[in-house]
């Protein structure tokens, strides 16, 4: 009687597969020409015991400036900036560590100001969902829907904290996969 093969969980392969796939990680979503005020997005991700994850991926994506998607799902791809991608990949091959230079998006359909974010990692069957929020957004975000869904002492595992900076404003997300202080993560 034949037996079913045990069961393996995902990675670590992120950056050795994903490297010859060509530019696999575009962790800059902006061009020349793109609208809005650039912010640098800055975190690690971090396991259960606190400990950085050097093999995990993320995407991010968001709205542009001015609220819309550059995808034709949305209605409104045709205001979309042209110079803004919306989409980008970071590893986190330094000490779990990733870095996006994007745009602070705009509101979309009376949400808070947000960035999508997708993260892949070994020991994860499924990749997990999650938003970013800003934390100097405080009054969008008291009106945001899907925050709202979010216990109160929670919340805070979705806000980015803004840094002290001399040049791009810089914001803080951290990603918890488990354990104390773990970031909310919603399903797809």
């Amino acid at each position: 009687m034949l037996t079913q093969t045990p069961s393996q969980t995902v990675g670590p392969f992120f950056y050795d597969a994903l490297i010859a796939l060509g530019k696999p990680f575009v962790p800059t979503l902006v061009r020349d020409g793109a609208q809005g005020q650039r912010i640098l997005i800055v975190g690690t991700v971090l396991d259960g015991d606190g400990v950085p994850v050097p093999d995990a991926m993320i995407e991010i994506w968001q709205a542009d400036t001015n609220g819309y998607h550059n995808h034709p799902a949305d209605p409104n791809y045709a205001k979309a900036d042209p110079n803004f991608s919306g989409l980008g990949r970071c590893d986190t091959v330094n000490e779990g560590c990733f870095e996006f230079q994007t745009v602070k998006p705009g509101r979309v359909e009376g949400q808070a100001p947000h960035v999508n974010v997708r993260v892949f990692s070994r020991g994860m069957l499924i990749h997990a969902n999650t938003r970013m929020y800003f934390g100097d957004e405080a009054a969008a975000n008291a009106d945001d829907a899907v925050l709202s869904l979010v216990p109160m002492d929670r919340r805070d595992t979705l806000i980015a904290t803004l840094l002290p900076s001399n040049g791009l404003p810089t914001y803080r997300f951290n990603l918890v996969l488990k354990g104390k202080g773990e970031t909310v993560f919603f399903t797809p």
